[in-house]
């Protein structure tokens, strides 16, 4: 049995929301990279140029990549092994709180009748996961909502097959438009229920920029569905060339008979989020028997 202490956890979810907000993941610099060299658009070149300088900009000054600074979601997934001396999603939602603050990022949550603004960018969205073993895994994504606004669920019935699915993520991408931003990170959930499907689509949006789903059919969907949204989408911030998306990411969980869930969640060309680890020590109650 290990503990980590609260303190330790707001602490270090306050530098992700901070880092998240101002610096952009290797990979999606990368893939942001490829996308120009490979663009046949002289307009939609000058464009991802502008993405690139834009980012690099906000990583030396440590500026907000975006001033949309989003809703916080996290993915906390605790180990069995652990214990706390508080409440673990209580510190996370402290780290929000004071990332947003130190950092000076824009506060957007509000109530959704009232439209009063919380003040403080929380709560932020929590889902807590377990898994086997002593340490505490955290998955970070401020969602700004250019994209969010533009994700879909339909509930499609069994017949429409994997033509329909493929369809549907694809009139989901054209009908956004310009609006999040492209080129895009498409997350994409198939099977489970209503709200499942919802969360497979946002947890994939954590899978490395590239890399492909383990499942050779999986795999080979996202490939399919990438080439289309390539070849028929609007291209860079809507203004065209070949590049609408850099990934589509499929997650896949098993679901009635009757029923054919599919959620896509759209992200932006940013696709800003972190991830971090923190490790138990030794609790010192526990006894050596």
């Amino acid at each position: 049995m290990k503990i980590i202490e609260t303190a330790q956890i707001t602490e270090t979810v306050r530098e992700m929301v901070i880092e998240a907000a101002c610096d952009l993941e290797p990979d999606i610099l990368e893939g942001l990279v490829q996308a120009r060299d490979r663009e046949t658009s002289p307009l939609a070149r000058d464009l991802l140029d502008l993405l690139l300088v834009n980012a690099d900009i906000a990583s030396r000054e440590q500026m907000p990549v975006c001033q949309d600074t989003g809703v916080s979601v996290a993915f906390v997934s605790i180990g069995r092994e652990l214990i706390f001396d508080g409440d673990p999603e209580a510190a996370v939602q402290e780290g929000v709180r004071q990332g947003y603050e130190e950092g000076y990022l824009r506060k957007s949550v509000c109530d959704p009748l009232t439209r009063k603004n919380t003040g403080t960018n929380t709560p932020a969205v929590v889902h807590l996961e377990s898994h086997s073993g002593d340490d505490l895994r955290i998955l970070y994504l401020p969602k700004g909502c250019g994209s969010e606004n533009m994700s879909r669920l339909r509930m499609l019935p069994p017949s429409a097959g994997i033509e329909g699915v493929v369809d549907f993520i694809c009139e989901t991408v054209f009908a956004a438009g310009p609006n999040p931003c492209p080129p895009l990170v498409v997350g994409v959930g198939i099977g489970g229920t209503f709200e499942k499907a919802a969360l497979l689509a946002k947890r994939s949006l954590f899978r490395p920029l590239g890399e492909h789903h383990q499942r050779r059919d999986v795999g080979e969907l996202e490939s399919d569905i990438l080439t289309r949204l390539n070849r028929e989408g609007q291209g860079v911030e809507g203004m065209g060339g070949i590049n609408t998306a850099l990934a589509v990411n499929i997650e896949v969980f098993p679901s009635h008979i009757a029923s054919l869930p599919v959620a896509v969640n759209i992200q932006c060309h940013a696709h800003r989020h972190k991830e971090r680890t923190l490790t138990g020590r030794e609790w010192p109650g526990q006894s050596d028997s």
